[in-house]
């Protein structure tokens, strides 16, 4: 793909009402093209059906491990599904999730990732690899031409806030400077409450700088194609690994 392609992708799908809420408007109103689906989150059969209505929304899988929070300068576990260390009990959890996923939608997912993007390190990395490799879709950091795009976040790396990352003119900065290629840019989008999660008064400012027009007429401006990895896709075959270009709304 010549010039400039832009995967928006919002993490969480399902983690609860007000998240689900935040995505949809974002994804309606904004230029959200794709989600993230957290199967083991309570409101992960309303948003995959909510999902399962809007063709032009790539969406994948956000597998959850657990959930590491920054105390006093030390990460700690909210929870852990699994032992994050166990290969065994983590490649059994990220083909359940995979199933789960499925049993949902009807579909397999069009991408995989991770809360807290844990499969950066092992065990989950070989775990997640491995399920994308059966799949055949595109696991996040790992996908060869799709480089992935952190910086739009409101926290800094020991969880402290950091609003200035998620104003618009931060978002239209990291627009402008997109290199040539498909970029994924993750984002947190929310409005209301946010199922306990340590990102929530973030995820509202987050929803109205992407649905904010100027954001819009930097992307049109620019000449970057909003695309959705695999949207539209159905079945309970493959998902379609490559980018898929999304009419402007």
């Amino acid at each position: 793909m010549s010039g400039r392609a832009l995967i928006v992708n919002a993490d969480d799908l399902g983690l609860s009402a007000g998240i689900d809420r935040g995505i949809a408007w974002a994804h309606e109103h904004g230029i959200v093209t794709s989600a993230s689906l957290m199967v083991r989150g309570l409101h992960a059969p309303e948003a995959a059906a909510w999902a399962a209505g809007r063709p032009r929304l790539g969406l994948g899988l956000h597998v959850d491990l657990g959930e590491w929070r920054c105390e006093d300068g030390t990460w700690v576990a909210a929870y852990e599904v699994v032992p994050p260390d166990d290969a065994d009990a983590v490649r059994a959890e990220v083909v359940a999730q995979v199933e789960r996923f499925v049993a949902l939608t009807a579909r397999a997912p069009a991408h995989l990732d991770s809360h807290q993007h844990v499969h950066r390190e092992e065990p989950a990395r070989a775990a997640l690899l491995e399920a994308g490799e059966r799949l055949g879709v595109p696991v996040r950091h790992f996908a060869p031409g799709v480089r992935y795009e952190g910086g739009f976040y409101g926290q800094g790396r020991g969880g402290e806030p950091w609003p200035e990352g998620i104003t618009v003119a931060a978002l239209c900065a990291l627009l402008r400077a997109l290199p040539p290629g498909v970029t994924e840019l993750g984002c947190h989008p929310g409005l209301g409450a946010a199922g306990g999660s340590p990102y929530a008064r973030e995820r509202a400012v987050e929803v109205a700088t992407l649905c904010d027009p100027r954001v819009r007429a930097t992307v049109e401006r620019e000449g970057i194609e909003l695309v959705g990895r695999g949207a539209g896709a159905r079945g309970r075959g493959r998902a379609p690994a490559g980018a898929a270009p999304l009419a402007a709304r």
